[in-house]
Parts: structure tokens; sequence; C-alpha cells
């Protein structure tokens, strides 16, 4: 080989050697971004999913009764049904009987059950809700002392077909419910 082309090429190595020397200590320098831009335009409406399926509505299972008309209950020791013809509105699952007594809830559930009883005057006598014809604790109101007054409420667990009644027990004599307001008051709601 010539001496001469063996100096180009040398001198040709030598640039290429220092040019990729160059190329790597500029690329380890970091970089900077610059401000953001604008935002640009909306982009078209994607189309509409299908409708999701209906979900159940659990509280549209139930009822309230009341007593506004007032009267006189015969109270007996083991206990008087009341009846609550007044301001019934009960969904298509609660039926009444024809006394106004007994409610049965149609689907099992767990339910909030409240009352109220309100008397012209106070008497030691007792409340309570029947369910399958028996007390549920947790609806008794056993005073002490005379009450004109009685509210409870409770969540229970019922199977479907469960009869609900609104009692006074305790007493053997009379009560008198307030009339012209509510005497007494029964709500009944199902929670799932």
């Amino acid at each position: 080989m010539n001496e001469n082309v063996r100096d180009t090429l040398d001198s040709l190595m030598k640039q290429e050697l220092l040019l990729g020397s160059k190329l790597d200590s500029i690329s380890n320098i970091p970089t900077l971004a610059g401000p953001t831009g604008d935002t640009g335009i909306t982009g078209a409406t994607g189309v509409t999913g299908p409708t999701g399926i209906t979900g159940a509505i659990l509280n549209a299972t139930s009822a309230f009764a009341s007593n506004t008309g007032g009267g006189i209950v015969a109270v007996v020791v083991g206990g008087t049904t009341l009846s609550l013809p007044n301001d019934q509105n009960l969904s298509a699952d609660i039926t009444v009987n024809a006394a106004n007594t007994v409610f049965t809830v149609g689907p099992a559930g767990r339910y909030y059950i409240s009352y109220q009883i309100n008397l012209t005057a106070g008497l030691l006598v007792s409340s309570r809700v029947l369910i399958n014809g028996t007390a549920f604790t947790s609806s008794i109101i056993a005073p002490v002392a005379s009450l004109a007054n009685f509210n409870n409420s409770f969540i229970v667990t019922l199977t479907a077909g469960s009869t609900i009644q609104l009692q006074l027990f305790g007493l053997l004599g009379a009560a008198t419910l307030l009339g012209g307001s509510a005497g007494a008051a029964l709500n009944i709601i199902r929670l799932s």
C-alpha cells in the first residue's frame, strides 16, 4: 500500500474516532423539555354502549298503616291486636286481612319495622309486635310506670309469608287511642 493512502486512511480514522467521542459526550447531556403546547381539539364522541341490566329495588316492598280514628281498645293480659285501617299504603307484595290487624309480607328478607302507639292517658300497659304469632323480644316495651306513648323500631329477618301484628298486652282494661292523629301506626320496609 502506498504511504500516501495510508496517511489518508490514518487521518480518516482519527477523525472518525474524534467524531465518535464527541457524539458520545453529546448523548450524555441531559435533555430539557420545552413548555407544554396548546391542547388540541376534542375528538368525536364514541358510540354509546349497551344499556346494563336493571338492578333490584329492594325497598319496593313496604307498608304503612295507621289508626287515626281513635277509639277504645279492650286490652286483655294475653294481648289485643290493634286495627290499623287508615292511611294504608301497601306495596303489592304486602297484604292485610279484612280486620286490618294482620299484615303478611310476600318476599323473604331483612326488614326494618317500626311502630308507635299514642294513648289519651298513661296506662301501665305494654306493647309489642308479633311475628308469625310470636312476640319479637326486641319489639316489646314493658314499662314499670304508666305511659301514653310507645315507639320502637328494629330489624329482623323474615321468611316469605311472615305475618306481623301490633299489640297492646299485660293489662285487663281499656286503652283509648288518640283520634284525629296517629293513635297507632306501623311501618314495614324490606332492606334486603
